[in-house]
């Protein structure tokens, strides 16, 4: 198993930005998140006509200063771990990078500098921050039961596809251009905005069988939302109950994970997270990690 000098400088920076156990890790994590926030409020307050035009100059330049904080930030990520690429490709690399660059391209593609918003995707290291990921279990379950409820919301969305291109094209024949069902991709619109209960109103039967028709559409749309809430449900309840069955322990067992406290140390090899406190190796590539 590879160690390492808790004394290097890249073993200490990467302390300080990978990990929130400490002082000066909290710190950092803190002070990013403030930097991201106000880099937030920045572009909200550019995109307001009125306040631009008034400090115009100090927004841009507030907006660069943070900019390249986060490009030097992004560049001290890279080299204190050991898989650049690994951090790179994952996804907080991605976020990472997404936030940092649509400045850089404001100078290229004007406009673009509005996708800085992208940073607000940053704030999700709150849950590391707050040792909220023991809270994401729930999360991961809801995600597996989206995935095994898949093939049957597909099937669903088909079947409300079609019902969408029948009513419409009904109610094309029934209304007419003459009441603003000009063509049948616009009745199926119409139809689709009815059947999904949004009803923006801009188009709107006029005759007494099209009112009718409109009112079927009205009362299925409320039984069609309750379908893949129902898929989903049932998928998540499967998932629970299985989720149990496989975490079921002995007493012992149960009262050694109970008393079990996941820390936020970042291995330097692999990234890996959620060490118990007191854990000398990576419980995923088993390479050192640093203790006080």
């Amino acid at each position: 198993m590879e160690s390492y000098d808790r004394h290097n400088w890249k073993t200490k920076l990467h302390e300080i930005i990978y990990e929130a156990d400490t002082p000066a890790g909290k710190l950092f994590d803190v002070v990013l998140l403030i930097a991201i926030v106000a880099s937030i409020i920045l572009v909200m307050l550019e995109s307001v006509k009125s306040f631009d035009l008034r400090f115009h100059a100090f927004l841009n330049i507030s907006e660069w200063i943070i900019t390249i904080l986060f490009t030097i930030e992004y560049i001290l990520r890279i080299i204190t771990v050991k898989k650049p690429l690994k951090y790179i490709m994952s996804f907080y690399g991605i976020i990472d990078l997404l936030s940092t660059i649509p400045k850089y391209l404001s100078l290229i593609f004007i406009g673009t500098h509005a996708l800085v918003a992208l940073r607000a995707l940053r704030l999700l290291r709150i849950f590391r921050i707050l040792k909220l990921v023991r809270f994401m279990g729930a999360s991961n379950q809801l995600a597996s039961a989206i995935r095994a409820s898949r093939a049957k919301i597909s099937v669903f969305l088909f079947a409300v596809i079609i019902a969408a291109t029948i009513f419409g094209t009904i109610m094309y024949l029934v209304e007419g251009e003459e009441n603003g069902f000009d063509n049948i991709p616009k009745s199926v619109y119409w139809c689709i905005v009815t059947l999904t209960t949004v009803g923006f109103g801009d188009i709107a039967p006029q005759t007494a069988l099209g009112q009718f028709i409109a009112t079927l559409i009205m009362i299925l749309g409320y039984g069609i939302i309750a379908v893949p809430t129902g898929i989903v449900s049932a998928e998540y309840t499967k998932a629970s109950e299985t989720d149990t069955t496989k975490k079921k322990l002995s007493d012992e067992e149960y009262k050694h994970v109970k008393n079990v406290t996941l820390n936020t140390q970042s291995c330097m090899n692999c990234l890996a997270t959620k060490h118990q406190d007191g854990a000398e190796f990576c419980h995923k590539c088993g390479f050192k990690l640093h203790h006080d």
